[in-house]
Order: C-alpha cells, then sequence, then structure tokens
C-alpha cells in the first residue's frame, strides 16, 4: 500500500466497516476488505485509495484516440490510466487494468505536467483506459477540477444489458451524461456488441434521449472484437452502417469506429459541406468552417478549439 491515501467521499461503521459513497454502488466495505472497484481498501476502519499515483498506462495521444472529434482537433493530450474500475463490462478491452492486477509505477502529479510540457501540441491530461472515478483523488489533484471534455461510455440503452453484461446501471451513466452535458464538453461513445446492444430500437432510443439534450452531441459507434470473456465473432460491418444512419435521424455528428478505412470525416449536418477531413481518426485538413460556423450555409458547428 506504499503511496496509498486516505480515500474521500466515504464514512466509518460499527466495527471498523466504512461506507463508501464515491460511486452508485455505494459499498460497505468490512475490515480488510475491498470494494467493488478493488482498488479502496479498508484498513483498520480507514478507506484508502490503493491506486493514487499508480500508472499502468501511459501514451501521449492524438484527442482524436479517445475519441474526441470535437475537442482541439489535431491536438495531443497525455493520455494515462491506473487500476480498477466499478464496472465488470464482459468485453472490457482494458481487462488487465481494469480487472486483474497489472504493474504499474508511481507517479506525481508534477511529473506528468513536465510530460505535457515536453509536447508542444499537448493541452493536458486524459483520464482514460479504465474508469477514472476510481482514482478520484488523483484526478482531483492533477486536474485541480479543470475538467473540460468528457467521452463518456453507454454501453447500451437497456437497464438489462447494463445489469448482465457490464455490472452497472443505465440510468447512473444517464445522470453523468446529463450533468457533465451542462458544464463540459461531451462526446458519447458506445460499443455495439452482436446480439446484444445492436438493434434498430436499442439505439433509436439512444439518439433520441442525446437529441433532447442536446443533437450536436457527437456519437460514435465502435465495433466490437472479442476480448476478455467474450468470444463472438466482430460486430459486422453492415450493422454498424446501419445503426449509424439510424441515429443520424436524431443527431447531427455520428461517426463509425474501429472499423479501418471507413469515413470519419466531419461534416456540416445541414447542407453536407466538409468541415474536417480525417485519415486514420487523424484530422489532416480544414475546410468550410468559419467563426465555428459552415461557411456554406451558416450552420453552427459544434467544435472547441479549432484554429
Amino acid at each position: 500500500m506504499e503511496n496509498a491515501k486516505e480515500a474521500l467521499f466515504y464514512r466509518q461503521l460499527e466495527n471498523k466497516a466504512v461506507q463508501c459513497d464515491l460511486c452508485p454502488h455505494g459499498c460497505k466495505i468490512n475490515e480488510g476488505a475491498r470494494g467493488i472497484c478493488r482498488v479502496r481498501g479498508n484498513v483498520e476502519g480507514i478507506l484508502y485509495a490503493e491506486n493514487y499515483g499508480r500508472i499502468s498506462s501511459i501514451a501521449m495521444d492524438p484527442l482524436e484516440k479517445k475519441p474526441l472529434y470535437h475537442y482541439y482537433p489535431g491536438k495531443y493530450i497525455l493520455s494515462i490510466g491506473t487500476l480498477g474500475c466499478n464496472f465488470k463490462c464482459s468485453f472490457c478491452q482494458n481487462y488487465e487494468i481494469a480487472q486483474q492486477e497489472a504493474a504499474t509505477k508511481y507517479a506525481a502529479p508534477r511529473y506528468l505536467l513536465n510530460l505535457c510540457r515536453t509536447e508542444e501540441d499537448c493541452i493536458g491530461m486524459a483520464y482514460t483506459y479504465n474508469e477514472p472515478n476510481v482514482w478520484f483523488e488523483y484526478v482531483m489533484e492533477t486536474a485541480r477540477q479543470y475538467i473540460d471534455a468528457f467521452n463518456i461510455d453507454v454501453k447500451g440503452f437497456s437497464e438489462k444489458y447494463y445489469k448482465d453484461i457490464c455490472g452497472g446501471t443505465l440510468r447512473e451513466v444517464q445522470k453523468t451524461v446529463e450533468a457533465a452535458s451542462e458544464m463540459a464538453h461531451v462526446e458519447i461513445t458506445t460499443l455495439i456488441v452482436p446480439g446484444q446492444n445492436d438493434s434498430l430500437e436499442e439505439i433509436k432510443g439512444l439518439a433520441r434521449w442525446l437529441a433532447d439534450i442536446n443533437p450536436s452531441i457527437p456519437l460514435h459507434l465502435t465495433r466490437y472484437y472479442p476480448q476478455y470473456k467474450m468470444t463472438a465473432p466482430p460486430t459486422p460491418v453492415s450493422t454498424i452502417r446501419m445503426l449509424k444512419e439510424a441515429a443520424q435521424e436524431y443527431l447531427d455528428f455520428v461517426y463509425v469506429g474501429n472499423v479501418g478505412g471507413e469515413d470519419q470525416n466531419t461534416t456540416c449536418p445541414k447542407c453536407g459541406a466538409l468541415i474536417l477531413k480525417r485519415g486514420d481518426g487523424i484530422v489532416i485538413e480544414h475546410l468550410n468552417l468559419d467563426e465555428m460556423q459552415c461557411s456554406k450555409c451558416g450552420k453552427e458547428i459544434n467544435i472547441i478549439g479549432l484554429e
């Protein structure tokens, strides 16, 4: 437990048990035990964030890789991940760090800030690869609460899917999206798993709900590949394309992810003019945009930080 830090958001109970209030699971943790996330442990009635400063993965990534297509296109961000997760997704692409005990190295907050300064086009840090909420104390110290953008996984659009496949609840995720949309830039990612969350009705329901918040919220529909506990074959590309068309009935910007060679450009939702041209997910050209409006038809385009 070297470098562990006393956790925030917990209450002490009888017999040295504690109540963790950080996430919706609300784990009651007995002495010597950990919560569902595996990284918040009770030691003699004190709850510790055992993953404080423990970096499992680190990379300087383009923003588009998060994916964030409408936030500082073409810039870079220092991506960091830790251990643990409060979901149990059967398809987890990062299960080695989310569900197992991967190797880590401790990094002081100042070290990360210095790394950000080494890349001229780096605009900050991204807390990614596993659920950022589970190392809240470290996020709070390194970000100083300056969280300007979110890419939030909405893994499906039914409570049954969340319960059976992800170990969570849809409504709590919806509340997070709704709250984040009021204060920051938000984009949504949904991994399409064949036979599980790939119905037209489900994706239309997701798109309608997002449109009620803001139809300019970008939605990324990404292709599933077998991973962790799931062995089903990859999602047919035709399914992803069909669901993209369905979501576009309600949303201005819908993208396909994890499909090589697929069109990832940003176009004006009103007139179809090309706004951002991408190759391999990276912005390579800016077109037809004048002060955040389409220069062809005047439609406002939801893109932050475009130079």
